[in-house]
């Protein structure tokens, strides 16, 4: 990898460290990345509420297996993650459906630690481990007219009780622009805190897009499309009024419902005092030549 970033968080800041069992792995991929906030120093100083396995294992947003927080970890143990293939298709110059076993054989993973900001204005910090989705990508070859990536998520009625209810349209689908899934900050992640993915938080496969609110981080991925064309998203479908395509974290545009120029940060209790909300989620140094010269207020 070329590109090196900075990252300004640091082992205390996602915590649970009884959890966290071999730090030599964590140091090896700090060393490898060239981690700033890892390895000694920071680029942006700041103090993170702790998070631990149980608040990140525990807390989450899977409307597939219901709309309760708690919901995906009673009912998405009944999904089935072994075996799973994933279908890349489109503009690619191999296109197949591909075992996770055989694409996890050519990609190299890593350790990473990223904020996560949901929609819903709460957050925490996740050590993933996975691999840059640029190179997924490089390796089916994208053909020079493809502008824009879409995903799809798992649909399996039978495992999954929330796809029983028109909540939205399933399955569940995701996209991003070209730019924004070539960027290395761009990964698909495998799993968090050095053990693999929880059914819960997306097994085995799913999207993570730190710069973008949760929800574009798309679960239990089956499908990557490469198209021409602007990819339909499911809540963007659900409620455009609400839900934009590219969705950055941005404090200085509102959900039409509540504020995000703040957030709660898990770990804190119910009524911990909230934090300011950084633009880009903290990542502006690294994306927001992204969107130069656009809107970001018309383009939310």
């Amino acid at each position: 990898m070329a590109y090196r970033w900075k990252n300004d968080l640091t082992e205390r800041d996602v915590t649970d460290e009884r959890v966290w069992l071999n730090r030599r792995t964590l140091m090896k991929g700090a060393a490898g990345l060239g981690l700033a906030g890892i390895a000694g120093g920071t680029a942006r100083a700041e103090t993170l509420e702790p998070n631990s396995y149980d608040d990140i294992t525990s807390y989450n947003n899977y409307y597939e297996f219901g709309t309760g927080k708690d919901d995906p970890v009673k009912y998405a143990g009944a999904l089935t993650t072994s075996p799973w293939a994933v279908t890349i298709d489109g503009l690619v110059d191999k296109p197949g459906t591909y075992a996770f076993e055989d694409i996890l054989g050519r990609m190299t993973q890593e350790e990473r630690l990223y904020r996560f900001r949901c929609v819903e204005a709460w957050s925490m910090v996740v050590p993933w481990r996975g691999f840059e989705l640029s190179d997924l990508l490089q390796f089916a070859g994208v053909k020079a007219e493809a502008k824009y990536v879409a995903f799809e998520t798992a649909l399996r009625k039978d495992e999954m009780p929330g796809t029983r209810y028109p909540v939205l349209d399933w399955p569940y689908v995701e996209g991003l622009r070209l730019d924004e899934a070539m960027h290395p900050l761009t990964i698909m992640a495998t799993g968090l805190y050095g053990k693999d993915l929880p059914n819960q938080n997306g097994a085995p496969l799913r999207l993570v897009v730190p710069w973008k609110y949760g929800f574009k981080s798309i679960k239990s991925v089956v499908r990557i499309t490469l198209t021409d064309t602007q990819p339909p998203t499911s809540w963007n479908k659900a409620n455009a009024r609400e839900y934009g395509f590219y969705s950055n974290v941005n404090p200085e545009v509102d959900h039409p419902r509540w504020s995000q120029a703040s957030e709660r940060r898990l770990g804190g209790g119910l009524f911990a005092s909230k934090v300011p909300t950084q633009m880009f989620n903290g990542y502006a140094q690294e994306v927001a030549g992204l969107y130069e010269g656009m809107d970001l207020k018309a383009n939310f």
